[in-house]
Parts: structure tokens; C-alpha cells; sequence
């Protein structure tokens, strides 16, 4: 004995998920691992980067020699035991403490800053300002992604790629100036008495910072990735669901004087669903 159709559509509905469940099950995690980790990172690698900016200990001198000339210097700020002024063949003025490089009241600072900033500083300078922009731009960024903005969000696929790709930039920029710092910062020919100097803890700091950058800014690219699949999947599992649920409302166990209406209505709302849910659009 058949089931009369009008406990058929009953039947069928029954396995139908609701509306609410079907939403449950697929709400999208605010951040996956990448994201979480990749927020990890870019704290240590803002640390590093910051310190290093601000820190005049890229290249210092053996604290085991009492006459050394240089005491240690960074970007913007050089320290000397006993400098001479290189524009005077008396060798009759010295320069002596931590100064600013640019300072503009030491009296014959100036005339020596083409020796102090040669074109290799300036490009290290040059490049490293650039990564300390582009992490505090990265700053604001990841404390949006971090507090504020969720998977449902319209721009937080653009804010994770901007995010990866301003950290890939900075990464790239401060790779440039650690590069040639390593390379021209203790040659002979710059600073007194090279041999008896070397790359201290700051520039450590830059090179760590630096390869803490683009990692952060390969994860937060990941995060991306992973994100817009997840968007994808659950834009197609809501059409499969829609068309499942429209396909049971226009089942046959429609009466027999509405079926030249359900021949019209079925396709027309499949186009909506089709339409609405598509991750096309």
C-alpha cells in the first residue's frame, strides 16, 4: 500500500535540515591558525623592528680597547670615545658622546656628515624607514583583524591581503637594508679601526625582525587563501541547500490544478536562489 502524497511530502520533510541548523553548521571560525599565528609573529617582529630603529648599536667597537675612537652607532644616532674631525689636518677637535646625526648644535657636526652618512647609510636609512611605516600601517591593521573584524564582513578578505601585502613590502625593504648595511657598514675606509669592530645586538634585532616580517606576512597571505575557500565552500553549501529546500517545496505533492503554476514558479525560483547565493556575485 502506497503512501498517499500528501504523507510523502511529509516524509520527505522531515530529513530537511531547518534554516537555523543548516546556519550553525556552517558558521566560518573567525581566524584559522594561520591567522592566530601570524598575529603571534608580527608582535615579535614589530618588537624587533621597532627596537632596532630606535637602538644605536648597529655597529659598535671592542669595549676591550680603551683607545678606540668609536663607541657604538646606529641610524640615527652615532656615539664616539674620541672622534677627530676629519676636515682638520691639526687634528686639533674631537668629537666625544652620543649625538643625534643630524644635530644642528654640535659645531662642526655638519661639516663631517658626509663622512658619517655615506650613500650606503642613506639607503640603509631609506629602506629601514619604510619597513618602520609600513609596521606601524601593519599595526593598525592587525589590531582591526585581531578585535574587530569577522569572516561575515564584506572587506575582511581585503583586509587580510592588505595586511599580507604591506608586510611582504616591508619585509622586502628592511631584507635591502640589513643586505647593505651587512655589506658596506664595517669596510675599511668608514669608521676608524674596523678590524676591532663588528655588528652588534641591534642590527641582530633588524635581521631577526626582518625574516619575522615575512613570515607574518606569509601566514597573514595564507590566512587569506584559507579564508576566501571558506567563503567559497559556504556561498555553494547555501545554493545546495536553497535548491534542496526549493526542490521539496515544488515536489510532486503539489495538487493537480497547481501544476501549470509549479511549471512556471519552479524554474524562476531557482534562478533567484541560483543568483542570490552564487560566489559570483
Amino acid at each position: 500500500m502506497q503512501k498517499s502524497p500528501h504523507f510523502a511530502r511529509e516524509d520527505s520533510q522531515e530529513h530537511l535540515p531547518s534554516p537555523h541548523t543548516h546556519s550553525n553548521s556552517v558558521i566560518m571560525k573567525r581566524r584559522t591558525l594561520a591567522g592566530s599565528c601570524g598575529v603571534g609573529v608580527f608582535i615579535f617582529a614589530f618588537a624587533f623592528i621597532a627596537i632596532a630603529f630606535a637602538t644605536p648599536s648597529w655597529l659598535v667597537s671592542d669595549y676591550r680597547i680603551t683607545g678606540a675612537k668609536l663607541d657604538r652607532l646606529g641610524l640615527w644616532v652615532h656615539c664616539f670615545r674620541s672622534l677627530p674631525d676629519v676636515n682638520d689636518d691639526s687634528q686639533r677637535r674631537f668629537f666625544v658622546g652620543c649625538r643625534w646625526v643630524y644635530d644642528p648644535f654640535t659645531k662642526g657636526y655638519d661639516e663631517i656628515r658626509g663622512f658619517l652618512l655615506p650613500a650606503f647609510m642613506i639607503t640603509t636609512q631609506f629602506f629601514y624607514t619604510i619597513t618602520f611605516i609600513g609596521m606601524l600601517v601593519s599595526a593598525i591593521g592587525v589590531l582591526v583583524f585581531f578585535l574587530c573584524a569577522g569572516p561575515d564582513q564584506k572587506h575582511f578578505l581585503h583586509l587580510i591581503l592588505g595586511l599580507g601585502y604591506i608586510l611582504l613590502g616591508s619585509g622586502v625593504s628592511a631584507a635591502i637594508a640589513v643586505i647593505v648595511f651587512a655589506i658596506f657598514g664595517n669596510r675599511n675606509g668608514w669608521m676608524p679601526e674596523h678590524a676591532n669592530n663588528w655588528f652588534g645586538w641591534s642590527f641582530v634585532l633588524a635581521c631577526v625582525g626582518t625574516v619575522l616580517t615575512l613570515v607574518a606576512a606569509t601566514l597573514f597571505l595564507t590566512e587569506a587563501h584559507v579564508q576566501r575557500r571558506k567563503r567559497l565552500q559556504f556561498k555553494e553549501s547555501q545554493t545546495r541547500f536553497e535548491l534542496v529546500r526549493a526542490d521539496n517545496n515544488f515536489g510532486p505533492a503539489e495538487t493537480t490544478h497547481n501544476t501549470t503554476h509549479e511549471k512556471h514558479s519552479v524554474p524562476t525560483t531557482l534562478k533567484f536562489y541560483a543568483k542570490e547565493f552564487s560566489p559570483y556575485n
